[in-house]
């Protein structure tokens, strides 16, 4: 490893980069050492670090073509196996830019700088024009240059949904909320890789109890206390404000009892699920969930010198993929404070939603103290559809 592979650290500043890789560098040589040794260590040993391995072999893949899905989302390593196989073999790239959505666990759209024909594809299969409508509303913001031409065939709509087949959060504490408020209205609730959301509310605990927790959203606080104040007073932390406020209320043996004790998707009424985890699925009708909403202060809240979003491309792109999961009725929920406050150009014709009078996030979450609630309303914003191809050919 190379001071060029320290990543850089969110809220530092690029002069201090090279301090900052001369501190680290050396642990982390220390760590590579660590997961090499094959007698065991005490880094624990994760499928990248298995893949990274492989690569540095430079394998070769016998095979006449070979298909890369999800282009948009690859990591360097994977990349430089894929392409070092282009002397023998045909090399196709599939994917789509505005649904970038994992750069947070270091993947990147690997197309831009990818050798090949583009081909490209912009009809939905999954849903017609009025989610096609919604979908090309955030890729506006984006700037996108595609936008999905909705299916003649199954007809959609947008609008409330009172008994929806998914509901769909941003962060896994804002789906906690979601799996304890359908839960209070008597609903059988499924959860998208419940696991996580398990181990999520276990590291909670071991804050609360007044121990350390090697959990990755959780490890820089070193108490409860002070995750409590990361989480009301810094806007960085706002996601994980649900979490707080659920392990104050209830407690954390509670809510992880309540994800462990969940039903089957097939046995369910509704399932709970986050954005990223939603990406490649789909159901008949979906509703945004709450924690999508911008916080008080947040520069979601302002617009450009042409009254759009002034929103983070990342969130955008998360919005795009999350809104085109419903095949036949659509309710923005969440997101749908964008429609309410920015003009929207670039849709098909369609009329952006009116403002409706939903309630407080807070409020829908049911009975979490007042003064709990008192100041907090927000989140913020999600995203799919087109297919952007691109191939390289080997031979005549």
């Amino acid at each position: 490893m190379l001071a060029q592979h320290v990543p850089k650290l969110r809220g530092l500043s690029d002069a201090y980069h090279p301090d900052l890789a001369r501190l680290v560098l050396p642990y982390a040589q220390r760590a590579g050492s660590d997961l090499q040794n094959p007698h065991g260590g005490a880094v624990r040993f994760e499928p990248d670090h298995y893949l990274e391995i492989w690569a540095l072999t430079e394998p070769v893949i016998r095979a006449d073509f070979l298909l890369l899905e999800e282009g948009q989302d690859t990591n360097h390593v994977l990349e430089k196996v894929f392409t070092a196989q282009r002397d023998h073999a045909q090399l196709i790239m599939v994917g789509d830019s505005a649904q970038a959505i994992y750069g947070w666990r270091g993947a990147y759209d690997v197309m831009t700088d990818f050798d090949g024909v583009q081909l490209t594809l912009t009809q939905s299969f999954r849903f017609g024009r009025a989610v096609a409508d919604e979908a090309n509303r955030r890729l506006t913001i984006l700037a996108a240059p595609l936008r999905p031409k909705g299916a003649p065939a199954p007809h959609s709509t947008v609008g409330p949904v009172d008994h929806p087949n998914a509901v769909l959060c941003r962060s896994n504490s804002g789906a906690i909320c979601e799996v304890l408020r359908l839960l209070r209205n008597n609903k059988r609730v499924a959860m998208a890789g419940g696991e996580a959301l398990v181990k999520l509310t276990v590291a909670a605990g071991q804050l609360k109890a007044s121990r350390r927790t090697s959990h990755p959203e959780l490890c820089l606080s070193t108490s409860w206390e002070e995750l409590h104040e990361y989480a009301t007073s810094d806007p960085a932390g706002g996601d994980l404000l649900p979490l707080v406020d659920i392990v104050d209320e209830y407690g954390p043996d509670l809510v992880v009892a309540v994800v462990r004790n969940l039903h089957p998707e097939h046995a369910a009424d509704v399932v709970v699920s986050t954005g990223h985890k939603a990406k490649g699925r789909e159901w008949p009708t979906a509703t945004i969930g709450t924690d999508f909403e911008p916080r008080p202060g947040s520069k979601n809240n302002s617009g450009d010198s042409n009254g759009q979003p002034d929103l983070d491309p990342a969130e955008a792109r998360l919005a795009y993929v999350t809104v085109t999961r419903a095949r036949e009725r659509l309710d923005l929920g969440g997101l749908s404070w964008i429609n309410h406050r920015f003009s929207a150009p670039g849709t098909t014709d369609g009329p952006v939603i009116p403002p409706d009078a939903s309630p407080s996030p807070w409020d829908r979450l049911g009975p979490l103290s007042a003064d709990r609630r008192s100041d907090r309303e927000g989140r913020r914003p999600g995203v799919v559809s087109p297919f952007r191809r691109r191939r390289r050919r080997s031979g005549p």
